[in-house]
């Protein structure tokens, strides 16, 4: 299993891993000690093989430079890996960590599958599609960057709890939901805070959810409790498929995870990409989900809180077309993804 640094890589990873132990085979990881795979790959009970390497894009010269000199080790030390384990196949799910592992593959001969969870595929996946046995995508958009016959739509692995949401009936007052992820965004944070008095003032009925990030957390609760409109601020969502359920509208950021759970939530969105994501895919996968009609996409630069005041006060007044995004979002789900990756990567290593 390849992939990490951030949990958009490890978490689909675990989730493939638990079907593939469900179905009685083994899964390794392949990480460094620095990523999000040091603690949350151990903690769910699966043994994991360190590496050294770093990344290649927006990092500088010296990160480059660096992660060039280590290259060939970590290649290597991929090497022995898949040969002490006799590694019957490559699960990668993208990023700098996979990158020495597919490239011990290719020299092992062993078959890689790998799932690429954006519309624009990652630097890895790019370089590395040729080679692979199948490409398991979340977007048609994907499709061109891998050979004719590899590649299957399966989506990326989501909670059950997504799918379990039934289709909400807009209340009087909106249910609007902000997350720029666990961490929060100061973007759409900073959005949120000066919408306040706009929905205070224009009349528009919402009730405003906010998951900022720790940060920012104590000054947010303190500005929003003083307006008095309903609703809440919150550090960190444990619980966001409930959250999902409760919400009306979702504004969010545009990564793999987050728009697959829109998709699975069958909920309505307004998506403002991270400007500065690698080769700019959540863009393009913010721009995929509006072409389906499930998103309005709007550019960081041009989100403030007079646009999202002025945007929910729009689609507050339009009920039925808050349903017809959610009904197309939902048309975007792909349920069963895990299961059908552990099924293809099984495929792949008999057939090896």
């Amino acid at each position: 299993m390849a992939g990490g640094g951030t949990g958009g890589h490890v978490i689909p990873s675990l989730a493939v891993a638990a079907e593939l132990r469900r179905m009685g085979h083994e899964a390794v990881f392949v990480g460094t000690r620095r990523g999000m795979e040091a603690t949350i790959v151990p903690r769910a009970g699966y043994e994991i093989e360190w590496i050294e390497i770093g990344g290649l894009q927006r990092v500088g010269w010296q990160q480059t430079a660096k992660t060039l000199w280590q290259l060939p080790a970590s290649v290597w030390k991929s090497w022995r890996v898949l040969k002490k384990k006799r590694a019957a196949a490559v699960f990668s799910m993208g990023g700098y960590v996979a990158a020495p592992v597919m490239l011990a593959a290719a020299m092992g001969r062993v078959p890689v599958v790998v799932m690429e969870p954006n519309a624009l595929p990652g630097l890895v996946a790019r370089k590395m599609g040729g080679r692979v046995k199948r490409a398991l995508l979340a977007f048609e958009e994907a499709k061109r960057y891998f050979p004719a016959g590899v590649t299957e739509m399966t989506g990326l692995p989501v909670r059950e709890e997504f799918f379990a949401l039934p289709e909400r009936e807009p209340g009087a007052a909106l249910s609007v939901l902000v997350t720029g992820g666990s961490r929060g965004s100061k973007a759409l944070n900073q959005a949120a805070r000066e919408s306040w008095k706009h929905f205070r003032q224009g009349g528009t009925a919402v009730r405003f959810v906010l998951q900022c990030g720790a940060d920012q957390y104590e000054a947010l609760a303190r500005e929003f409790n003083e307006t008095r409109l309903d609703g809440a601020v919150t550090a960190f969502i444990h619980d966001m498929p409930r959250a999902y359920g409760e919400a009306d509208i979702v504004v969010s950021r545009s990564g793999a995870g987050a728009v697959s759970e829109l998709a699975a939530a069958g909920k309505p969105s307004i998506l403002v990409p991270f400007p500065f994501a690698a080769d700019d895919h959540q863009r393009h996968n913010a721009e995929a989900m509006g072409r389906a009609g499930a998103a309005l996409v709007f550019g960081e630069s041009e989100w403030t809180g007079e646009r999202l005041y002025g945007t929910v006060a729009e689609l507050s007044a339009q009920r039925e077309r808050l349903r017809v995004m959610g009904r197309a979002a939902r048309q975007q789900a792909k349920p069963g993804a895990a299961k059908r990756a552990a099924e293809i990567l099984l495929e792949i290593a008999r057939r090896a």
